[in-house]
């Protein structure tokens, strides 16, 4: 299944790359990416990470809307940052899942990793949901949650995956000096 995994991480690194430059194309490609990783996760037992990858594509389809609304292109959304009780909110929120997830996984699946998968879930939504909505703190976020999944994906024997990772790693901190520098965030 190397073959099918690279295709998702050559297609993760296009995605994100579109997303720092805010090109609304980083959706549909998210989308077909994130169908590919759902598959492949389920196939190495990383449950929280084939529901993530569901829950993901729902998200692309919100954030794809939310960047282009298509009836009216001016009301696209803009680079904005989160008020620190939002994100100590969502962050609490991310929190939460995790445990409710992990608790899940390791009681009533053969989910290898259950609770850093669901803590890497919970953590992935909040940080997903943040990019569709183009805050800026997204891009903090990514480096922590890519960097951890890095050594999860190694440890599963998912090498293109955790190459790919390393890289969103690198893509996410520039993601977070580009939309820092943003014209509508520095407006703000």
């Amino acid at each position: 299944m190397s073959g099918l995994e690279l295709i998702a991480a050559v297609l993760g690194v296009i995605a994100v790359w579109l997303t720092v430059k805010q090109n609304a194309w980083c959706w549909p490609i998210g989308l077909v990416m994130v169908l590919i990783y759902g598959w492949l996760f389920f196939d190495v037992k990383l449950y929280s990470g084939m529901l993530l990858q569901l829950a993901y594509a729902v998200l692309q389809l919100y954030g794809w809307w939310q960047w282009k609304r298509p009836e009216r292109v001016e009301d696209a959304r803009l680079v904005s940052r989160l008020a620190l009780p939002a994100v100590l909110a969502g962050l609490a929120c991310g929190g939460l899942l995790s445990v409710a997830l992990g608790a899940a996984m390791a009681h009533w699946t053969d989910a290898a990793m259950p609770w850093l998968d669901a803590t890497l879930t919970g953590f992935s939504l909040v940080a997903q949901l943040w990019m569709a909505q183009k805050r800026v703190q997204c891009w903090p976020l990514w480096v922590v949650v890519d960097v951890i999944y890095v050594g999860l994906y190694l440890h599963q024997q998912l090498y293109f995956t955790a190459g790919l990772f390393a890289l969103l790693t690198l893509i996410a901190v520039r993601g977070w000096l580009e939309w820092r520098r943003d014209p509508a965030l520095v407006a703000a």
